[in-house]
């Protein structure tokens, strides 16, 4: 069940409603867009599985877990766990660093590539159909205030 927005003129007057409405409809939102993504990924694939395979495919080169981690404001474990079970899969590539032995790199495998390609396969046409309901002129026009939100929140965690 949805809720009625308040007023325009009500929150505008409340900063503190301004902004717990802003959160709402943020946090909504990810619940929202997490399911729906979930129920069409790849079997055995999680959001955080594509998340990494994604990163990876995006700058082509090797990560260590630690840049992992702090890319998706996770803790060392939690990415660990995602990666062994990458690695499992055969979606990720573990190395040692030659120089380093306690340092580890990460690298998306072809099979890796191909997992992340039918993800987005799955789930972008349902994104680009939301999109063209809402307009692309509207989107496009909240994505500096999303990016922003997101920038100041990066800067206080």
């Amino acid at each position: 069940m949805t809720q009625a927005s308040p007023p325009q003129s009500s929150l505008e007057n409340q900063p503190d409603r301004l902004a717990a409405s802003l959160f709402a409809e943020v946090l909504s939102a990810d619940q929202l867009s997490r399911v729906l993504i979930s129920r069409v990924l790849p079997r055995g694939m999680q959001i955080s599985h594509f998340s990494v395979l994604n990163l990876l495919a995006h700058v082509n080169e090797e990560r260590t877990p630690a840049e992992l981690a702090e890319a998706f404001h996770v803790t060392r474990g939690a990415i660990s766990n995602t990666l062994a079970r990458l690695e499992w899969a055969g979606h990720v590539h573990v190395r040692p660093d030659w120089d380093d032995a306690r340092r580890k790199f990460v690298s998306i495998s072809p099979a890796g590539r191909a997992a992340r390609d039918a993800a987005l396969a799955a789930f972008m046409p349902l994104i680009a159909d939301i999109v063209r309901d809402i307009g692309p002129d509207r989107v496009r026009a909240a994505l500096p205030v999303l990016r922003e939100l997101r920038q100041r929140l990066e800067t206080r965690g």
